[in-house]
Order: structure tokens, then C-alpha cells, then sequence
């Protein structure tokens, strides 16, 4: 297997996703990197090429700001699959592309509006769009789905009474008053606690504000806090209608921060544009950091036949690793992983049209040879 891979974007994602395609012999894959920046993809394909142990295929591509042209029209012709590493802004820009030129796509964005811009677009496409499969949404609805599954299997029900999904990229160290450090992209955070989240509630899909419901909770044997925030449920409140009772996703934090954050947002005119406001807020008080970690939880509930309450769960911490030899933080390999991962499965895989989280094979996603090699075993 030889695949012509496109990657857009060439930021700390789209060069951790080169690096694992590059470095894994899985398949050998001639990777091109777009970007609208000569700059990002410069750095892109030097970070790779110095971090393989191997020889390795690598490219640039020039972007436009919008639209297409010749030379992207000329490449994606030959790709396979286009995985997307931009902002979710440009999901369905880079999702018209690939249907345009045949390519399956892939993408990583925790975008509601913008997502369901892509299912329409993707309905009665002639090849496969898996949509949200970095880590949140993503590797964690898969880990989610896998414990609903096992639940069913071991208890031989069908209705559970709740499926709870956390993930948190936090520092390794939080000090006050905010209790955070970046280790990922501002306006993403920024756009999650701001943007209503879906959830379920006695049966039924609602939406809920964001940072509306603070608790505290301990994971292997660390205390955190957690809240909602939008994107991360994926298509699981609808995927779950009726089996499913109570279900939904927060972001983990260190004990502290949300306060921090609902202090912060009353400083903010609800005439403003929030989220760019929070943004900048955040950016001048909160610094980025290198070491990161990235804790994941999930968690299904309910009572089997006999009318025993039970519950499966699931838990890990992501840390930083090498990858080659350059060293990644905990982010990039959580996020970068999942979406490897099922660009494999692409590859190996006939699937047409919109393909969601509820949809891929557990089993095939969590043995796969990428998200084990980030992730450890199930």
C-alpha cells in the first residue's frame, strides 16, 4: 500500500500526523502538506524528514486563502485521502474538494454547524467522510461506543441509564489563579466554552449552555474538574435515541479554572464578539507550555438483567513521547493518532458517504496499529 496522503494544515497536528504516517511502516505513504503559509509547510516537511529513522515522501503545497486552484486541482487528483488539519472553519471548503476530486477526507474539527454542513455535502458522495475522529470528538465516542458494547455483551441489555465522556489537554503543572496552561489551539478552547452543548436528558436530545455543569471527579486517584462544553458528544445524542438515558461530554481541568473562566467571561459585553473576547483574554493571562498531559475517561452505567447496578469504564493518560526521534507532546499524538488511524481504514475499506463516530468499528479503531502504538491496549 502506497497512498498519495494531503494533508491540510502544517501546524502542530498536521506535522504530528505526517510524522506517524512517515515513521510507521505500516503503508509507505507520499504525503503532501498544504497550507496557506510557504513557512508552515517548509517547517512541516523539514520537522518530518528530520524526525524519521527512514527515507520518507514528502511535498508542499501552496494554498489559497479560499477556493482551490490549479496546482491544489492538479494534486488532489492523485490523492487518496485528504486529511484535514485546518481550523473547522475550513471543513467545508476542504470536504467540497474532496468530493470534487474523488478523495476520501477525513477530518478533525469539534464544529457543530460547520459538521453538519459536511453530512449534507457528503451524503451521495462516491467516496467515504469520516468526520470528528481526532481525540474529542473522536478517540474518545469510539472508547465510549466500545463500553456501551461490552456492557450489552456482559449484562444482555439493550437500555443503560448513562454514557459519560471526559477528556482533558491540560499542563502538567496549573498554577493559579487560572489553573490552566495552552496546549493547544486558543480559539478552540475559547469556542468550547462559549457554544452550546448537546446532551441527553431523561431520553431526549437538549442543548445546554456551556460551562453549566461543574463537578468534581477523581481519575486514577487525581482530582478534577469537569464541565460541558460543545462539540465533543459527536453524533452520539442522536446515534444513542433510546438507549441511552443520560448522556454526555465535558472537558477535564484542574480544580480552579472554571471559576477562573466564569469570573472572566462577566468582564466581557455580551455585545462583543465572546469568543474572539475570551480568546484574547486568555492569550494575555495564560501562557503555552510544552509539557502536557492528556487524560481520558469514559464511563457507562446501568443495571443488568438481574437489576444490579453496574458500570464499565475506561481510563488513560496520555503523556509526551518520541515519535521517531522528535518528541510530541501529549496533544499532538491523542489527536494525530485517531486520525492515522482511520485514514488506515480508509485505505483498506469500500465505504461511501458520511460515516460518523457511531458508525466505525470499535474493534478495528482501538487494535488498530496507530491508536495502539499512542494509546496501549483496550
Amino acid at each position: 500500500m502506497s497512498p498519495n496522503i494531503f494533508i491540510a494544515g502544517s501546524g502542530g497536528i498536521g506535522q504530528a500526523v505526517g510524522l506517524i504516517l512517515s515513521e510507521f511502516t505500516v503503508f509507505k505513504a507520499n504525503i503532501y502538506f498544504g497550507d496557506v503559509s510557504q513557512s508552515a509547510i517548509d517547517s512541516a516537511i523539514k520537522f518530518v524528514t528530520d524526525g524519521c529513522t527512514h527515507t520518507v515522501h514528502l511535498h508542499g503545497l501552496l494554498m489559497p486563502n479560499e477556493g482551490s486552484n490549479e496546482n491544489i486541482d492538479h494534486v488532489l487528483k492523485k490523492c487518496d485521502v485528504i486529511l484535514d488539519c485546518l481550523p473547522g472553519t475550513q471543513a467545508p471548503r476542504l470536504a467540497g474538494l474532496a468530493k470534487k476530486h474523488q478523495c476520501h477526507y477525513a477530518n478533525l474539527t469539534e464544529y457543530v454547524q460547520e459538521t453538519k454542513e459536511v453530512i449534507e455535502l457528503s451524503r451521495d458522495a462516491e467516496t467515504a467522510f469520516v468526520l470528528q475522529t481526532g481525540l474529542a470528538p473522536g478517540f474518545i465516542n469510539i472508547l465510549a461506543h466500545r463500553l456501551y458494547e461490552d456492557f450489552q455483551t456482559d449484562y444482555g441489555v439493550e437500555i443503560v441509564n448513562s454514557m459519560h465522556m471526559k477528556v482533558g489537554a491540560i499542563s502538567k503543572n496549573a498554577p493559579s489563579p487560572h489553573y490552566y496552561a495552552f496546549t493547544w489551539s486558543p480559539i478552540g478552547v475559547a469556542t468550547e466554552y462559549l457554544k452550546d452543548a448537546e446532551v441527553v436528558r431523561n431520553h431526549k436530545k437538549i442543548k445546554v449552555p456551556a460551562l453549566s455543569g461543574l463537578e468534581r471527579i477523581i481519575i486514577d486517584g487525581d482530582e478534577y474538574e469537569d464541565n460541558f462544553t460543545s462539540g465533543g458528544a459527536a453524533d452520539f445524542p442522536d446515534a444513542f435515541a433510546g438507549k441511552i438515558k443520560d448522556l454526555d461530554y465535558k472537558t477535564i481541568r484542574y480544580p480552579g479554572h472554571y471559576r477562573w473562566v466564569k469570573n472572566t467571561l462577566t468582564t466581557i459585553m455580551n455585545n462583543e464578539n465572546r469568543i474572539k473576547a475570551l480568546e484574547n483574554i486568555m492569550l494575555e493571562n495564560i501562557p503555552s507550555v510544552e509539557d502536557d498531559v492528556v487524560v481520558v475517561y469514559a464511563s457507562v452505567e446501568g443495571k443488568d438483567k438481574n437489576g444490579r447496578l453496574r458500570r464499565k469504564e475506561k481510563s488513560y493518560k496520555i503523556f509526551p513521547s518520541y515519535i521517531g526521534k522528535k518528541r510530541l507532546r501529549a496533544i499532538q499524538t491523542a489527536t494525530a493518532a485517531p486520525l492515522c488511524e482511520v485514514a488506515y481504514m480508509l485505505l483498506k475499506n469500500t465505504w461511501k458517504g458520511t460515516i460518523l463516530q457511531s458508525q466505525l468499528s470499535t474493534n478495528d479503531f482501538l487494535s488498530g496499529p496507530f491508536v495502539t502504538a499512542i494509546y496501549g491496549g483496550y
